[in-house]
């Protein structure tokens, strides 16, 4: 008999708290849990217990419960950013079960009270991603809170600001003034909420590729002066045409500011970052004033500035001169820190040629425009593991994976829905680091550069995981004599989803 499919799901009875399996080691977490009332049988053998056994006796009550045939035990906890987990449930009889979980916080003790007002409970998950750093508050210093709070939550520029637009189109009535700041509102306010959005929302990828991003910034910024050129055409349309223009500048100016403090950072070689911001704006301002002068002598030319055709064709040959310099710009700057773009350029040298290229080959080799995540092979971080391993066979492939990545900190396979075009899924156990990203990134090109050598996909994955172990300490080693700084690896570990190893399979 073949093995069950998927998502079989069973009633679960309620259990009070005195009942003696709540006390069972299979629940070993020091924090409260909540059980949901339902089980999810991932898979199960031929021989589950649910189809046979004693009339009346329910096979489902409890996952401490011991059978004839064997012991129900946990395995491993996949936990989630959102705070709640599964436990996998493994037995010998009935294959591996899944529990799910609602971890509740602990409310007593000083140092638990200390630690939660500085992770600040009271506020909303969502809240927290968008205004606050990622790993907060261990990723910031202790000040980082009460200056944002000081620095920013103080309205009185905005209220002055739009005090002085309605003041400057004041003509002796409130209602003029009211207009004024109402039309600031609908058009630079929309613009603010662009820069919200994307300081809130992607805030966490700049420190990762700002070449990629600063780029992005200057397309979009194009695409924002666009709208503010329609406006002649379409003067009936002058607030959503501007509005739009301002939207994307903004936008590009979200994209534009942190990528080039980290870009300053790195010009800062000797720690004097204010010096090197200083005269980065003396140099930003006398390029200002000489294309303002140049801007004028172009305009000033009879017949010049009353051509719509002219002016918009001189714009398009200027913005694409200045994207193509911007493009130049980037691709001259010589990062010694390993992203995953420059990871992936460094892995596939080494696996392929047992070499890595140095600082300024690899940063010249780097594609500033392709988004990684559509390169070849295609990596997925963060995956949970019934992706990873749902199928017909899922109860002997978890038990393969977990006795293979016993050493690592990470569980890797290859989608074996798509093996033609090589697609590789990650998931990370507790406690993985970015070397651990690293390693998972050295086993996929291996096993992209020698794809097809077998046709069984576990005999594929331990080759590679025992070429790993044979050569990723040369790879390491290269990269320190080449001058790559291995103590600051921009590889971060995904906290969407993480593994808790409980028990040896």
């Amino acid at each position: 008999m073949s093995s069950w499919s998927m998502h079989l799901h069973l009633s679960f009875p309620q259990f009070n708290s005195s009942e003696p399996w709540r006390s069972s080691s299979l629940f070993p977490l020091s924090l409260p849990v909540k059980v949901r009332r339902d089980i999810q049988i991932l898979c199960t053998s031929a021989h589950s217990d649910s189809h046979g056994g004693p009339a009346g006796e329910d096979h489902h009550s409890a996952p401490s419960r011991k059978d004839e045939g064997g012991e129900r035990r946990v395995i491993l906890v996949e936990r989630y950013g959102n705070g709640t987990s599964k436990r996998y449930i493994l037995d010998d009889e009935s294959g591996i079960r899944t529990f799910r979980e609602e971890h509740v916080s602990p409310s007593n003790g000083a140092h638990s009270s200390q630690t939660s007002d500085l992770e600040l409970p009271w506020l909303p998950q969502i809240a927290k991603d968008f205004f606050l750093p990622t790993g907060f508050p261990g990723s910031v210093s202790d000040d980082y809170l009460a200056y944002m709070l000081l620095q920013h939550v103080n309205l009185t520029l905005a209220v002055n600001s739009t005090w002085a637009v309605g003041v400057g189109s004041f003509s002796g009535t409130t209602a003029a003034a009211s207009a004024a700041a109402i039309r600031w509102v609908s058009k630079d306010g929309i613009g603010a909420v662009g820069r919200l959005f994307v300081g809130g929302r992607f805030g966490n990828l700049f420190d990762d590729d700002p070449k990629q991003w600063r780029m992005y910034a200057d397309f979009i910024g194009s695409a924002g002066s666009i709208f503010d050129l329609a406006t002649p055409l379409y003067p009936a349309y002058f607030l959503p045409l501007a509005s739009l223009g301002n939207l994307a500048k903004a936008v590009a100016r979200g994209l534009k500011d942190p990528s080039f403090r980290v870009i300053q950072n790195h010009f800062a070689s000797l720690g004097n970052l204010g010096e090197v911001a200083a005269k980065e704006e003396v140099w930003e301002v006398t390029a200002e004033l000489l294309g303002l002068s140049i801007g004028i002598l172009v305009l000033d030319t009879p017949g010049f500035s009353s051509s719509y055709s002219s002016l918009t064709l001189t714009w398009l040959i200027v913005r694409l001169l200045h994207l193509w310099l911007r493009y130049q710009s980037l691709s001259v700057l010589q990062f010694n820190t390993i992203n995953l773009k420059r990871a992936c350029i460094l892995v596939n040298s080494h696996v392929m040629h047992s070499t890595i290229p140095g600082c300024q080959e690899c940063n010249r080799m780097e594609n500033i425009l392709l988004w990684q995540r559509f390169s070849k092979p295609r990596l997925h971080f963060g995956v949970s593991l019934e992706e990873m391993v749902g199928g017909e066979r899922c109860n002997f492939m978890l038990k393969f994976l977990l006795k293979l990545y016993t050493k690592e900190k990470y569980i890797l396979v290859v989608n074996h829905v798509k093996l033609r075009e090589l697609e590789v899924f990650v998931s990370f156990k507790e406690g993985a680091t970015s070397l651990s990203v690293l390693r998972s990134v050295w086993q996929t090109y291996w096993l992209y550069q020698n794809w097809g050598w077998s046709n069984n996909v576990q005999d594929q994955l331990e080759q590679s995981l025992s070429k790993l172990e044979e050569r990723f300490d040369d790879f390491v080693q290269q990269l320190e004599t080449s001058g790559w700084d291995t103590s600051r690896l921009n590889l971060k570990v995904p906290k969407e989803i993480s593994i808790e190893e409980l028990d040896a399979v």
